[in-house]
């Protein structure tokens, strides 16, 4: 009797078995809720502090290259850029980079922060910190272009420019590089920390608007003589500093990417400031301070696209790569006749186009759906054709357009006499 219930136990489990496993099946529980980690918020938080401390940096940098009499003028281009550009990426800056699903330019559904709240979030860190390490991008990148046109540009033209830039350039090309639906990031362009959308573009731009506004008024090494380079070599350093968590916090999350960003960081630069040195000495039986700063930037933008990407080796020979590039393309603007200022475009155009390209040369991981190491080379270089296509003919015409309306070329007899106490009524240094 036993064994008869027993047989008929096991038959009855044995028909509701795939009814039991189907159920199972169906009422998986869904994909856990993205969840909020304090690791990664914390170093998101402290990136973006590194990165707003960039901007101080690059005041020094330009302000120590430049004639004492434009020193002031020129800091405040940088300073500047946070408070205008604060509030244009919080009132539509970081929507039109970041919302949406048109692959060319975002719209306006984050404009103002729209809701977003304390418990929205991108990946593992609250949207507030997105904002916060995105926007500092924005505000650094166009007063990179300052140093293309530094001693010779009207305040109020200034402002104009890196506001429309801001809007017309930067935001759109953040938007197809970095958001899910830009066409960029859909081909798979790789570009950890911004050598398209941060040192391409803002070198392009410097370059077109040297050329539009023409060549500051003066001749020989009294028109470039350096004001104070021990200015210039703090604010080397002190880029140096920020970059690493400009770098290094790309990837918005604590792991072994973010440590080897910041490794390659470090590695890329001294590189470069090796590489640049022994070509200045050799070129001149000098090795100088400027050089030594010039390099160390230029081995920090050639890394930037590349810095979640590659090893230890490619961070070694793109930094000795790009010294020789950089310093060549420096030697050639006399030769074709344009006036940037400070080299913006020879160290962050040249240096970010190359980065862009030599990234898919030296990537230990190739782009989601790029078959071949070819095919991502010739991604890379299409994101630097177009990035750069469109930053030079965006930043041409709006200079034109400012200059014919309300004035960015400054008039001679201001700029002859410094832009100082002509703009701003205050002298850099009391003699």
């Amino acid at each position: 009797m036993i064994m008869n219930w027993t047989k008929r136990l096991l038959l009855l489990l044995t028909l509701l078995l795939p009814f039991v496993l189907f159920g199972q099946e169906a009422t998986a529980p869904a994909a856990a809720t993205p969840v909020a980690d304090k690791g990664d918020t914390a170093w998101m938080l402290v990136a973006s502090a590194f990165v707003f401390f960039m901007i101080p940096g690059l005041a020094l940098f330009y302000g120590g290259l430049v004639r004492s009499k434009n020193v002031l003028s020129t800091m405040m281009h940088s300073f500047v850029a946070i408070l205008v550009l604060t509030i244009q990426w919080t009132v539509f800056g970081y929507s039109f980079a970041f919302s949406g699903t048109n692959p060319y330019f975002g719209n306006f559904d984050l404009a103002f922060l729209n809701g977003i709240d304390e418990n929205s979030l991108e990946l593992t860190i609250p949207k507030y910190v997105h904002f916060l390490f995105q926007g500092m991008f924005a505000l650094i990148t166009p007063a990179l272009i300052s140093g293309a046109i530094a001693e010779r540009v009207k305040f109020g033209g200034y402002i104009a420019f890196i506001l429309l830039w801001s809007t017309l350039v930067y935001d759109p090309v953040a938007h197809w590089v970095w958001a899910a639906d830009g066409w960029l990031f859909k081909m798979s362009a790789l570009d950890f920390a911004g050598g398209t959308v941060v040192h391409l573009i803002s070198g392009i731009a410097g370059l077109a608007a040297a050329i539009v506004l023409g060549k500051r008024k003066g001749e020989g090494p009294a028109l470039i003589a350096p004001n104070n380079l021990t200015y210039t070599l703090i604010g080397a350093g002190l880029l140096w500093f920020g970059w690493f968590g400009f770098n290094a916090g790309s990837g918005l999350a604590v792991n072994g990417i973010a440590a080897r960003a910041f490794l390659v960081t470090l590695i890329a630069p001294a590189a470069a400031g090796v590489a640049w040195l022994v070509i200045e000495y050799a070129h001149t039986r000098k090795a100088t301070a400027l050089g030594a700063a010039s390099g160390i930037v230029a081995g920090l933008v050639v890394i930037t696209p590349a810095s979640g990407f590659v090893g230890v080796q490619g961070a070694l020979i793109m930094g000795f790569l790009v010294s020789p590039v950089c310093y060549g393309a420096i030697l050639l603007k006399g030769k074709l006749g344009y006036d940037d200022s400070l080299d913006a475009f020879g160290i962050h155009g040249v240096g970010g186009a190359l980065g862009a390209i030599l990234t898919g040369v030296f990537t230990l991981s190739l782009g989601a759906g790029v078959a071949s190491r070819g095919d991502q080379i010739l991604v890379q270089v299409i994101s630097v054709v177009a990035t750069a296509a469109y930053s030079f003919i965006v930043s041409v015409i709006l200079v034109f357009l400012i200059d014919k309306t309300i004035g960015f070329r400054i008039s001679e007899e201001k700029e002859i006499a410094g832009l100082d106490l002509e703009i701003h009524g205050e002298k850099g240094y009391e003699i």
